[in-house]
């Protein structure tokens, strides 16, 4: 149904209604100079017949034989396409006929073939100057029709001897011409030419459509597609048109137009992709300045905490350690009793937990100076079983089910092995606080597919908000209610595995618990990168 609202059909409909109109008109004024010619010549005939006969009988009639004149006409009468031959008087009488039964009669002067000369029932003094031409139907339901010539018999000096000298017209001799064939070839000739005209128009009108959809359908079909391809974004797209007419100049200033939007499109690309390099960069240097002086701030609060945690623990914990060594002493004297030993057993406990405070504080002084410990090769499930022996007596406490999936236990860790050991504590200490009521705890260790060391520790407790989980890592960061917590595990735990060039992510969804998930490099990634460091340290002190 599109192709019905197109420029060519309308063109090609126009074309096809001129041309039926063309072809009807001259097919029209064809069949009527045609017929027009055909008539004429049996007019003609009519009137050499006529003539043939008044000449041929002339002589016979002055003679007064009359019977030769009528068989000269009977002759004539079987002449093709001569219908019959009439002499009327001027009284209406049928002087001869070929049809011999009608010789004698008189025939009805109010009928249709005496109407050219009688107005009335009146004898003719002349014949009228109109064309004595009269058409009827045959007689008898023949099918064709009749043409008469009425050719007027004068008085001629010549006929004085037999008539009056006040006579005019002796009578009329009417020769009827049969228009059967002239039907005939007149419909003949209409059909042909009708149906000339017919397969003309159709032959036209195909070549038209040939050349207009060459010309103007393809041509217009293509600038179409082209600029459906432009409005798609397909700068790339040319129209193939190599004419020279109006179309083909619309197609190359169209194409001329597409690269003039492809250059400006690609020139926009480059200067956009330039100004969206430049932003990165600027905003990778501001958020490098950003970090800077967020880490700046981070180590001047926790500077500032770590003089005070050093100034008010330092010397409350050497008390607390020169006593329970002063006890342990005291104890080693007296008599060994199984209470004894079970007082010294805790008594060492208490010293390795006051001596671990006393790492803690250094670990956040070396936090906050951006300094790293004694690094080594540490076994994975060692690390991992001495943090899970210092928490166990708190995790049956608070009622928490401990369980652990070692699933690489002969790996090895190149890392500061307190300092490992202080974030899992840290980890562990979150994790038991998330579950107040108690709860499951799950730690599995295994290596992910780029062959690191991965540790999971899963807790089922009431995890962590969506608006928390960005500033999880940031000093003095807690979600714990004001008075239980001071915000320092996860900013030290975050600062221990950057100083392992680790990596640590938070996954949380609330009422559901929390995964925290620490990466470490291998060992074989972290012993190259502690030589290369070795290898820079030297140079710098060789300069």
């Amino acid at each position: 149904m599109r192709y019905f609202h197109t420029l060519t059909f309308r063109v090609l409909a126009g074309s096809c209604v001129l041309l039926i109109a063309l072809f009807g008109v001259y097919t029209y004024f064809a069949v009527t100079f045609h017929s027009a010619q055909m008539l004429e010549g049996v007019r003609d005939h009519a009137i050499s017949v006529s003539g043939v006969i008044k000449h041929s009988t002339h002589y016979s009639m002055l003679r007064g034989r009359n019977q030769d004149a009528y068989e000269i006409m009977k002759k004539i009468a079987e002449e093709p396409g001569v219908e019959g031959i009439w002499i009327y008087n001027k009284r209406g009488m049928i002087m001869f006929s070929t049809d011999v039964s009608q010789q004698g009669s008189v025939v009805d002067m109010r009928a249709e073939a005496c109407d050219i000369c009688h107005e009335s029932n009146k004898p003719i003094q002349s014949v009228p100057s109109k064309v004595p031409w009269r058409y009827y139907p045959a007689s008898q339901g023949k099918g064709y029709r009749l043409v008469g010539y009425i050719n007027p018999i004068y008085n001629e000096p010549a006929c004085f001897g037999c008539h009056s000298r006040d006579q005019t017209v002796l009578g009329v001799l009417d020769v009827r011409m049969s228009l059967r064939k002239v039907d005939e070839n007149i419909a003949q000739a209409r059909t042909k030419l009708i149906l000339y005209a017919v397969v003309g128009t159709v032959v036209v009108m195909l070549a038209s459509g040939v050349f207009l959809s060459a010309t103007v359908y393809r041509p217009v079909r293509k600038l179409r597609e082209g600029t459906r391809q432009i409005s798609a974004g397909n700068l790339e797209y040319r129209i193939p048109l190599i004419s020279k007419d109006e179309i083909g100049e619309l197609a190359r200033a169209f194409n001329e137009m597409t690269q003039s939007l492809q250059r400006a499109q690609q020139e926009n690309r480059h200067w956009s992709q330039m100004l969206e390099k430049r932003v990165e960069e600027k905003t990778a240097e501001l958020k490098q300045i950003h970090e800077q002086i967020l880490q700046i701030e981070k180590m001047t609060s926790l500077g500032k905490l770590s003089a005070t945690v050093a100034h008010e623990l330092n010397n409350p914990l050497a008390g607390i350690l020169n006593y329970t060594k002063l006890i342990t002493k005291r104890l080693r004297k007296l008599e060994s009793t199984p209470v004894t030993k079970s007082t010294l057993e805790d008594l060492d406990l208490i010293t390795g937990e006051v001596q671990r405070c006393g790492n803690i504080v250094k670990n956040l002084l070396m936090f906050s100076r951006r300094q790293v410990g004694e690094f080594g090769l540490v076994p994975v499930a060692s690390v991992i079983a001495k943090a899970v022996r210092l928490m166990q007596h708190h995790f049956k406490i608070s009622n928490v089910r401990f369980r652990e999936e070692i699933a690489v236990p002969e790996a090895m860790l190149m890392c500061d092995e307190n300092q490992v050991q202080q974030a899992l504590v840290a980890l562990f200490v979150n994790a038991v606080e998330a579950m107040p009521d108690g709860g499951g705890l799950t730690l599995a260790a295994g290596r992910d597919s780029l062959g690191r060391i991965r540790i999971d520790i899963a807790d089922t407790g009431a995890g962590i908000r969506a608006e928390a989980m960005p500033h999880l890592f940031e000093p003095f960061f807690t979600t714990k209610s004001e008075g239980q917590g001071i915000g320092l595990g996860l900013s030290v735990v975050y600062g221990i595995m950057e100083r392992h060039d680790g990596l640590v992510s938070v996954r949380s969804e609330p009422g559901k618990g929390t995964v925290v998930t620490l990466i470490f490099p291998s060992a074989e990634k972290q012993s190259a990168r502690e030589e290369q460091a070795d290898a820079r340290q030297s140079t710098r002190g060789a300069r």
